[in-house]
């Protein structure tokens, strides 16, 4: 992490808090209808249609091991970007935009090496958020799965 301050979008599951970093973040929705996907990845939920474009969404709960939860009408879709595409990740509520310091952000890999999906921790005076990484949300093998279900089902 360089010197200079770090901009994060923080979001809550299950009242724990999380973030990314804020320029892979496009924007904020409220939950809209997912429409379901076959053959897509165990992590894909479906797709929405934001604006003419098809977003594949996400549900980092089973990726972090958090209990599943039906989505509900007060949920909100991040529109972030990976380095391959858009994605959709549903979080119970985006809380806000930080800035924080590289004193206050510790490396993942000085916590617990091979830490996957995590970036770091901003250690802050009201507790930790763990900062994620959006481009490791999805494995090779999910990007894959991903890219054969949205071009199969155009035909």
């Amino acid at each position: 992490m360089n010197s200079a301050a770090q901009k994060l979008i923080v979001f809550t599951l299950d009242k724990q808090r999380y973030a990314l970093p804020l320029p892979t973040v496009a924007r904020v929705i409220r939950m809209v209808e997912i429409a379901p996907m076959p053959k897509a990845p165990e992590i894909v939920i479906g797709v929405i249609n934001l604006q003419g474009h098809i977003i594949p969404v996400v549900d980092i709960r089973r990726r972090f091991r958090l209990p599943g939860r039906e989505t509900g009408i007060s949920d909100q879709v991040l529109i972030s970007h990976t380095s391959k595409r858009p994605v959709g990740i549903v979080v119970d509520e985006v809380t806000g935009v930080i800035e924080c310091s590289a004193e206050e952000i510790v490396a993942a890999e000085k916590i617990l090496p091979g830490m996957e999906y995590v970036e770091g921790v901003a250690k802050l005076k009201d507790g930790m958020i763990l900062i994620h990484n959006i481009d490791s949300f999805l494995s090779l093998e999910e990007e894959r799965a991903l890219d054969d279900a949205i071009h199969g089902s155009g035909k």
